[in-house]
């Protein structure tokens, strides 16, 4: 009896933040973990979506800044990762983005040097990251950008241009190492 009572509180308990976060514009279904100080939110509009059997982990902000940020199912975003929505982002499934990545897909406008960069507004192609994929601690990834399907990303990479299906990139900018199964 007591045990069924503490499995309620813990399910009410997590619904209820679920259901705060829904009524935002974010859906998230009910088996996937979002640690309590992730921060999901959409500022300017958009929305978020989460897949089936994701975990989100302490830290980690997701902002649509007005895009729409859409991640797959069995997803793994580690702490402190940020992912901003401006032009849009897609994340497949089974990605695994390790602690202190920026996904930005984003970028300041700055060529008329009679205004203020501020002044001149921003690009937002939008990012996609494909099913299979594993960015290593502390990438960033920059807007425009297709991180194509089974990539790996080595750690501290920056990615400015699309990747090839199950390639091994890494550096800065990152750079095509090899394939894996090579």
């Amino acid at each position: 009896m007591l045990s069924d009572m503490r499995r309620f509180l813990s399910r009410w308990k997590k619904n209820r933040r679920l259901g705060k976060l829904l009524k935002a514009g974010i859906t998230i279904p009910e088996n996937t973990r979002v640690a309590d100080n992730a921060r999901l939110d959409t500022p300017y509009g958009g929305k978020i979506r989460v897949g089936r059997e994701c975990e989100i982990l302490d830290g980690v902000l997701i902002l649509t800044y007005g895009g729409e940020i859409a991640i797959g199912d069995r997803c793994s975003i580690n702490p402190y990762a940020i992912i901003y929505g401006h032009g849009g982002v897609t994340i497949g499934n089974d990605v695994l983005i390790a602690g202190g990545c920026m996904i930005i897909p984003n970028n300041h406008t700055f060529s008329a040097l009679d205004q203020t960069i501020r002044e001149q507004g921003c690009n937002a192609r939008g990012i996609r990251i494909e099913d299979d994929v594993w960015i290593g601690h502390g990438c960033s990834i920059l807007d425009g950008v297709t991180i194509s399907k089974g990539s790996v990303i080595a750690a501290g990479s920056v990615v400015n241009k699309d990747t090839k299906p199950y390639s091994i990139n890494a550096g800065v900018p990152a750079r095509f190492i090899k394939f894996r199964n090579e």
